[in-house]
C-alpha cells in the first residue's frame, strides 16, 4: 500500500509508539493521520503537539465502542492497531484489560470489514512465546504458558487472540494484515506502564534524584530493548509492503542485562552511584532469563526491516528528551 496520499488511523495514537509512527507517516507524505485515543493511557499533550500539522486529526474514541470506530474509519485506507493494555495495567485490572485487548480488537477488525479498510498492522508482542524453551526464538516458536507468570500469560493470550482474529478475517473477508511482535520498546515520550521498559526511566529518575538504581536479583536479567523509532519504522514498512497474513518478530537480536542498562545510565548521567540489588516481591515480572536470543531474520527477509539504533544511542536520546521535558 502506498503511504503517500493515504489516510491512516492509529488506535491508541496518542502513545509512545503512536507519536513516533504518526511523525513518520507525515514525513512519508500521508494525506491524513487520525489519532484515535480515549486518553485513559495516552497523552492529550502528544495529540495536541502532533495536531499542529493540519494533516493530523485527533479523535477522542474508544475501541470498546464499535460505533465510534465505525465513524472514525470513513475513507481510511489502513489501520495501525496500537491500542491495548500492557502486562502491568492488565495485571491491575484484568477485566478491563481483556475487554480492551480482546473485545476491542474484535471491534477493530469488524469495523474495518464494514468500512472497506484494506490493511491492518497489529501491535502484538514477544509475550506470545510465554516462557519458551527454545535456544533461539523466532516466529515458529510455540506459546509456552505453563511456567509464565499469570499476568504475562493473560496478556500473551490476548495478543494471540488478536493475531487469530486477523487470520480469521483475512480468511473470511480478505482483510490484509501484518502482526508485529515487539520486544521491549523504549524511547522519547516513554510512559510508565511497560513492565520492562519502565526499568529504564525509573532508574534514570532515581539517579537524577541522587538515589541508587535498584536491580532485582544479581542484575543479570536480560531483555531485548528495541528503540521506538525502529518500531515505528517497522509499522510503516509493514503497511507499505505487499506482505499480508504474516507475523514478524520486531527485536534487535541482542540481549542487554539490567546491569548493562544501569551502567549506561550511570555513565551517560556522569553519576558515581552504584546499583543496589534488592527484590520487590510485589512487582510484576515477565522473565528472569539472562538470554532471550530473539532472531528477527524473517522481518529482514520479507520486509527489509532491521533495527538501526543501538541501546546506548537509544538511551542517550531518551535522556535528552527527559531532560528537555523537565526543563523549567
Amino acid at each position: 500500500m502506498q503511504i503517500k496520499g493515504g489516510r491512516f488511523l492509529l488506535t491508541g495514537g496518542a502513545s509512545l509508539i503512536g507519536s513516533h509512527l504518526a511523525q513518520q507517516l507525515l514525513d512519508a507524505e500521508a494525506a491524513e493521520v487520525i489519532l484515535f485515543d480515549n486518553y485513559s493511557l495516552g497523552s492529550p499533550d502528544v495529540a495536541a503537539f502532533l495536531a499542529q500539522d493540519r494533516r493530523v486529526n485527533a479523535v477522542r474514541g474508544d475501541i470498546t465502542r464499535l460505533y465510534e470506530l465505525y465513524d472514525a474509519l470513513d475513507g481510511v485506507n489502513g489501520v495501525f492497531a496500537l491500542a491495548g493494555f500492557l502486562t502491568l495495567p492488565l495485571s491491575q485490572n484484568p477485566g478491563l484489560g481483556l475487554d480492551v485487548n480482546v473485545h476491542g480488537m474484535f471491534n477493530i477488525v469488524e469495523a474495518c470489514r464494514h468500512r472497506g479498510v484494506r490493511k491492518v498492522v497489529f501491535s502484538s508482542s514477544v509475550a506470545v512465546y510465554g516462557d519458551p524453551e527454545a535456544d533461539e526464538v523466532d516466529e515458529a516458536v510455540p506459546f509456552r504458558w505453563q511456567s509464565a507468570p499469570p499476568a504475562l500469560a493473560l496478556y500473551a493470550s490476548s495478543k494471540i487472540i488478536g493475531e487469530n482474529l486477523l487470520r480469521l478475517y483475512k480468511q473470511r473477508y480478505g482483510l490484509d494484515y501484518v502482526a508485529l511482535r515487539y520486544s521491549t520498546v523504549y524511547g522519547e515520550r516513554q510512559h510508565h506502564r511497560g513492565v520492562n521498559a519502565l526499568h529504564i526511566i525509573e532508574s534514570y529518575e532515581r539517579i537524577k534524584r541522587g538515589e541508587r538504581p535498584i536491580l532485582p536479583g544479581d542484575g543479570s536479567e536480560g531483555h531485548d530493548y528495541i528503540y521506538v523509532g525502529d518500531v515505528a519504522r517497522a509499522n510503516l514498512m509493514a503497511m507499505a509492503s505487499e506482505v499480508s497474513g504474516e507475523s514478524f518478530l520486531i527485536a534487535t537480536g541482542a540481549d542487554t542485562s539490567l546491569n548493562d542498562i544501569a551502567g549506561i545510565l550511570l555513565r551517560l548521567t556522569g553519576s558515581s552511584l552504584k546499583p543496589e540489588y534488592r527484590d520487590d516481591p510485589g512487582k510484576v515480572q515477565t522473565t528472569t532469563r539472562a538470554a532471550l536470543n530473539y532472531r528477527p531474520r524473517k522481518a529482514r527477509q520479507m520486509l527489509g526491516w532491521e533495527a538501526r539504533v543501538g541501546v546506548e544511542d537509544g538511551i542517550r536520546r531518551l535522556i535528552a528528551w527527559a531532560e528537555g521535558a523537565n526543563a523549567p
